[in-house]
């Protein structure tokens, strides 16, 4: 009974979220440029920040679900780690060499996966590291699904102009509904949907982990407050500095959002 009354409740929740979704799609398919016209700042810091930086925590959680997985076959649990150290090197030298050429994508890049994997291994090295496997499997299939599969496919389909790209008339922008197409894309132009929302948004399956957790009421939700406000400050950033629409990001965190219920009702 407990099982199927919470089936039917993931149920709900899919369903409403869906909803939402196709509402708000409509809205912003035709509000997209009036909202940007409205809040762009190009030269807001804390959007660049988001901007510059913000893929970091996303590649660093995926580098933990990696290394997670291939761990996770070893019953050593001091050989579990080997995998997250050799991932740990890596990162170290990418964001060695990305300070050196000031290349600030690889400084996200390497400094996500050195920070991330470093405090895992801090917070998690004695662990049994086979109890995170499922976990890091619904990580790493929303991560192929959505930043990977999803995001890139539908750019290049629909090769949207992004907002700082537009002419002075905005006589080259389109809704999300009526995209140029892939010879828009051979041209530069990949709008729609967000990757750094999608990557962002990669962290939501973290509150499965913190909901099967023994912590108590006010750490769940500080804990899980703090996942959702990093990924909205991604989304919303990308809207600030002018790269994106908002239904660009609508779209990444629908996909995040319903993926992530369907793969918590498959393997919890």
């Amino acid at each position: 009974m407990r099982k199927l009354k919470i089936e039917g409740n993931l149920t709900k929740l899919l369903t409403s979220i869906i909803i939402l979704w196709i509402i708000l799609a409509i809205i912003f398919g035709l509000t997209d440029l009036e909202i940007s016209k409205a809040i762009v700042n190009r030269e807001s810091s804390w959007a660049n920040i988001g901007k510059n930086y913000g893929e970091a925590p996303g590649y660093g959680i995926i580098a933990v679900a990696i290394a997670i997985i291939i761990g996770s076959f070893q019953e050593d649990l001091k050989k579990q780690k080997i995998a997250a150290f050799i991932i740990l090197i890596i990162g170290t030298i990418i964001l060695f060499l990305a300070l050196i050429f000031s290349n600030i994508w690889f400084i996200a890049f390497g400094g996500g996966i050195t920070i991330v994997v470093l405090i895992f291994l801090v917070f998690a090295f004695k662990k049994d590291w086979k109890d995170f496997k499922t976990i890091a499997i619904v990580i790493v299939l929303l991560t192929i699904i959505n930043p990977l599969i999803f995001v890139q496919i539908t750019k290049i389909l629909c090769g949207r102009v992004r907002f700082n790209d537009l002419s002075s008339d905005y006589s080259n922008y389109t809704p999300w509904f009526l995209p140029p197409g892939p010879i828009s894309w051979l041209q530069g132009n990949a709008s729609f949907p967000s990757g750094h929302t999608a990557l962002a948004f990669v962290s939501l399956p973290l509150i499965i982990e913190i909901k099967e957790n023994n912590w108590n009421i006010v750490l769940k939700l500080s804990t899980i407050f703090i996942i959702l406000s990093y990924a909205f400050f991604i989304a919303i950033s990308r809207v600030i500095v002018g790269d994106h629409y908002a239904s660009d990001v609508l779209f990444s965190i629908g996909v995040a959002v319903v993926v992530t219920i369907l793969l918590y009702k498959k393997f919890y």
